[in-house]
């Protein structure tokens, strides 16, 4: 496959289009982001990797990140997660305060802010220092020490995070956090926070495309049981109340975040990285979105 003169091509096209939407407002750090920037970056599951644009620009993974602190819970506890967070599609936006009433402050899935919060909490109670086992996890499996959390977003996120504070309290009043609000939204903002290129994106979440993959430690990520889970999550919660559009469009199990990078998996082939910071009004990144499905419909590349 000729990865790279297709990449190439159709990121020349886009680039060439209007940039339209905007960057998330709502995060003030995020706003100070050159919206034109854009990148590219594909590793396979042999190791060769793809890429243009401005691929190793840092970013702000943001949502990304809570497929990660799900993988350490579930490789920490197993399927006794599922009894706090649930597996369905949202339906709604990812800080909607209603269903947790409907559900009684059980998030519909880890994904939403309200169930990555429940997961930051399982975290909180199972670990000593959980900040730095989560950073500590990211970088066993990237072989990158470099990546780390940005200080300047972590207080930029407490300073306007009335809604998510809203939640999080809101989920402890039905009793399905171990710990206090203020600890958990703390670690919470934190996960949020981490950043990475397009580059240390794609080959951090290559351990979902490649079942033989192992850390630096030599250890598997988690079992080809779990894995199966993740990708599923990620192919029916991935996008918020956009992720059937995700589904129909692209085809790939992926994740979004109002940074405006996108990760997707193609099973036993490849991982992809997208980043460009304007997002369409569901939250996702325009150019990424557009770059993804033209990508998976030239190189025929669907679990469908």
């Amino acid at each position: 496959m000729a990865y790279q003169a297709i990449i190439q091509q159709i990121y020349e096209k886009i680039k060439a289009e209007d940039n339209i939407g905007q960057a998330a407002s709502y995060i003030p750090q995020l706003t100070a982001v050159d919206t034109n920037l854009f990148g590219i970056h594909l590793v396979t599951k042999n190791h060769q990797e793809y890429g243009i644009g401005d691929r190793y620009v840092k970013f702000s993974i943001q949502s990304i990140a809570k497929c990660l602190s799900l993988c350490v819970a579930y490789k920490l506890l197993g399927s006794q997660i599922w009894k706090r967070v649930g597996v369905e599609p949202s339906g709604t936006a990812f800080n909607s305060l209603t269903q947790l009433e409907l559900d009684k402050g059980i998030p519909r899935n880890p994904f939403i802010n309200g169930g990555a919060m429940v997961v930051a909490d399982m975290l909180v109670s199972a670990f000593r220092h959980p900040e730095e086992e989560f950073l500590s996890f990211i970088r066993e499996i990237n072989g990158d020490n470099d990546i780390s959390y940005n200080e300047h977003i972590v207080q930029s996120e407490k300073e306007i995070g009335y809604r998510n504070i809203a939640i999080c309290n809101f989920i402890k009043s039905y009793g399905n956090l171990e710990n206090h609000p203020e600890r958990v939204l703390d670690f919470y903002f934190r996960i949020c926070s981490i950043e990475m290129t397009c580059q240390e994106l794609a080959n951090t979440f290559l351990f979902l495309a490649d079942d033989n993959f192992r850390n630096s430690k030599g250890e598997a990520v988690l079992n080809m049981s779990q894995a199966k889970r993740i990708n599923a999550l990620m192919q029916t919660c991935g996008f918020y109340d956009e992720s059937g559009e995700f589904s129909f469009t692209v085809g790939l199990p992926g994740k979004s975040g109002v940074g405006g990078g996108i990760i997707a998996i193609f099973p036993d082939k490849y991982s992809i990285a997208v980043w460009s910071p304007k997002l369409n009004e569901k939250g996702n990144s325009y150019r990424g979105m557009r770059f993804l499905e033209q990508f998976t419909t030239q190189t025929e590349s669907s679990i469908f």
